[in-house]
Order: C-alpha cells, then structure tokens, then sequence
C-alpha cells in the first residue's frame, strides 16, 4: 500500500533506478543520455520537494535554478522527450504524470 498525507500526495519519492528509466525510454525509442539523466533527475528532486510532478513551465523554470540556461527552455526538452517532454520526463523519472499536461 502506498503512504499518502491528507492531500493524497506520495510521503516518499518512487521507487527508482536509471536502468528502468533506460527501460522506458526504449519503448518510447528515447536513447537516455547523461543529457536525459540531468532532466529525470531534476524532475525527481522537484517531486521531493513540491509532492507533485511538474508541468512544462515548472520543470523549466526549476531547471533554470540548477543548469545553464540554454538547457532550461522548452526547445531543449522537446528534442530530448518527444512529444511531450512534462509525460515523458515524469514517465522515466518514475512519477506520476503530471495533472496539467494534455
């Protein structure tokens, strides 16, 4: 059973590990590079710290606060994780999908 506060938010991250992220991503055709692994990891610590998976404009913008900002626009993400880079990441990173993602 899964531990959830009040607010229906997981009390612990997901269990986790690059190899099922390299997994799913080879179902998506999606190769995981170190470029891949800096997003999923990023969107995981966003997780730990907000309990919620983030959109598209909230991963950026806490990815500005982590890398350089070329890599913390939209484009960088949408050639990484096509289609959509919000489900793609959440889907790799072992989150659930984000709720404002089409």
């Amino acid at each position: 059973m899964t531990e959830t506060t009040t607010h229906n938010h997981l009390t612990k991250l997901p269990a986790w590990s690059e190899n099922q992220a390299k997994q799913e991503a080879a179902k998506a055709e999606i190769q995981l590079t170190d470029a891949h692994l800096e997003v999923i990891l990023l969107a995981r610590q966003f997780y730990a710290t907000y309990g919620f998976s983030p959109s598209m404009r909230p991963l950026i913008k806490f990815m500005a606060e982590y890398l350089e900002i070329s890599k913390a626009r939209s484009i960088y993400l949408m050639q990484l994780f096509p289609p959509s880079p919000a489900k793609q990441v959440a889907r790799l990173a072992g989150l659930p999908p984000p709720k404002n993602c089409l």
